[in-house]
């Protein structure tokens, strides 16, 4: 085994744990970044070009007749392939809202030249028993007498609606055990509940090959434990109604977040992954599967840097060929922020590096949540990557920039907004009745502008919806003052007053007497 470091040129702030890669013909694309897509590039799909170890982002399209895919971190996802056709299945996953998605869709490559790849992506309806919005579960294709359907299993999700408190009401609980086979072509799922499998798992390994998987590891949120079972699930498709069926295996290994890639169409090397919630498992295992049987023994394990040594988490995915991508978090003097390092490690010697047909797929989800962490691997991140690191010879051109991104960590709802924030992830609850699961936030229009939450502004709530229905500006309490000092005093119009008239005096007729006595003689006669 060998293990190179690879540099990031540009863009490596959108590198980040929670992102899938899919392989289309000897091509790497990155899908479902942290935040949500830009201008720069509004499908949110990368290509990854990957030359003499450095590392470029290239934007890809949609077609016209595509469906809008958000970007999803944590989904399910693996290779169908019919009649020399490939596309992927995508299932699940977080949305940069942190909203659980319950959709699937449907990913091929249409079009590619030198500058411009075009895709189509198609969501697809199901019916039956679909499976409930969720992430780091595992999907898989099955063959059995010439019939092929997929197989979804484990996953985490939100606490039911009905079940939430105010003290757990962001909290995410294992998904019930249960195995769903879903028939694409007449886009309906029936689920299986099988007596062997007692706990929901996540963020565990799965295998394909024909019609069995082998289930390897996995974490359960229930019982706080690695399962050290190795399931073995076949499934048989005649022309009635399907046969699921479950056996657990001796030989399991006690492991989450573990990454498996192949090396040969019969051998496999399981490596990383976490033994405990502050233990990394730095020991690697070649799997073999012959005859429908399946053998783990322990292999020559790389010679570690210190840096993954010491690090307290990492995380990676199979890059195909037997050929893994591992990163670690970057030191905190990085001038990037939130950036990693990233490091490729091959499985295989030289001489058996070359092309050759994968007839079996496989599907992992690796998780890099802290261990020190009390909730473990709450907010699992991953990697998926499934190519070869040196497949391109693309053009320069094109290549995406990333100056007019948005920071995730500037506009996150878990900044730290102000001096006196008390909003952290692990303990908020919803403060205004408008707040699901994530806090009301506000723009302060001070400057270039930016967010705080409306629960540290004290802002009532009848005045944070008079505020989001009226077209006004808003200053935090920070700036408020000093956004009164900056304003210019309005010119107050002086009124000019009127002179009053001055008030005229009654004239008052004067009479005689002689002509008072001449009244009086004549009102008397």
């Amino acid at each position: 085994m060998s293990l190179q470091m690879v540099s990031t040129v540009s863009n490596s702030s959108l590198l980040q744990p929670g992102f899938s890669l899919l392989n289309f013909d000897g091509h790497v694309f990155f899908f479902g970044q942290k935040g949500w897509p830009k201008r720069s590039c509004p499908t949110g799909v990368f290509l990854l070009d990957i030359k003499q170890n450095e590392l470029k982002m290239k934007p890809a399209f949609f077609s016209k007749d595509s469906c809008y895919l958000p970007p999803l971190r944590y989904p399910a996802l693996c290779m169908l392939r019919s009649n020399d056709e490939y596309q992927y299945i995508i299932h699940g996953g977080k949305t940069p809202n942190n909203d659980l998605s319950d959709k699937i869709y449907f990913m091929s490559l249409v079009s590619k030249n030198s500058k411009k790849m075009m895709f189509r992506c198609i969501e697809k309806d199901l019916g039956g028993d679909v499976p409930e919005a969720r992430y780091g579960h595992t999907i898989d294709v099955v063959h059995s007498r010439g019939k092929s359907m997929s197989v979804l299993f484990g996953g985490r999700s939100y606490t039911p609606l009905a079940q939430r408190t105010t003290e757990k009401w962001n909290s995410v609980v294992d998904c019930l055990p249960s195995v769903f086979l879903i028939d694409f072509e007449f886009g309906c799922s029936t689920s299986y509940i099988l007596p062997e499998l007692q706990d929901g798992l996540s963020f565990h390994v799965s295998i394909a090959r024909d019609d069995t998987i082998y289930i390897l590891g996995g974490h359960s949120l229930q019982n706080n434990t690695r399962s050290p079972n190795l399931y073995k699930l076949k499934i048989d498709l005649p022309l009635g109604s399907p046969a699921v069926s479950c056996t657990i295996l001796p030989g399991g290994i006690s492991v989450s977040s573990a990454i498996v890639t192949q090396i040969s169409d019969t051998e496999f090397v399981l490596v990383g992954g976490y033994h405990s919630d502050n233990q990394k498992r730095l020991v690697c295992n070649t799997i073999v599967l012959e005859d429908s049987k399946i053998e783990i023994v322990e292999s020559v394990s790389p010679e570690w840097t210190p840096d993954i040594k010491h690090c307290r988490m990492w995380f990676g995915c199979d890059m195909g060929k037997g050929s893994v991508l591992l990163g670690i978090p970057g030191a905190n003097k990085q001038l990037i922020p939130d950036a990693n390092y990233f490091y490729i490690l091959r499985c295989k010697g030289t001489e058996e590096d070359k092309e050759e047909e994968l007839t079996t797929q496989i599907c992992s989800q690796t998780s890099s949540e802290d261990p020190g962490d009390s909730t473990p691997f709450e907010d699992s991140e991953e990697f998926c990557f499934s190519a070869e690191a040196n497949s391109f010879d693309m053009d320069d051109a094109d290549t995406y920039n990333e100056d007019d991104e948005e920071d995730e960590s500037e506009t996150g709802y878990w900044i730290t907004c102000s001096a006196s924030c008390n909003i952290d992830i692990n303990t908020w609850v919803p403060f205004y009745s408008t707040e699901l699961n994530k806090p009301a936030m506000i723009l302060c229009s001070s400057g270039a502008g930016h967010w705080v939450h409306a629960q540290c502004m004290d802002l009532s709530e009848t005045m944070l919806l008079r505020l989001s229905e009226a077209n006004v500006k808003y200053f935090c309490n920070k700036h408020v003052d000093l956004n009164k000092g900056l304003q210019t005093p309005q010119k107050v119009m002086c009124l000019q007053k009127q002179p009053m008239k001055p008030l005229r005096k009654k004239k008052t007729m004067k009479v005689s007497r002689s002509t008072k006595k001449s009244f009086l003689r004549r009102l008397f006669e």
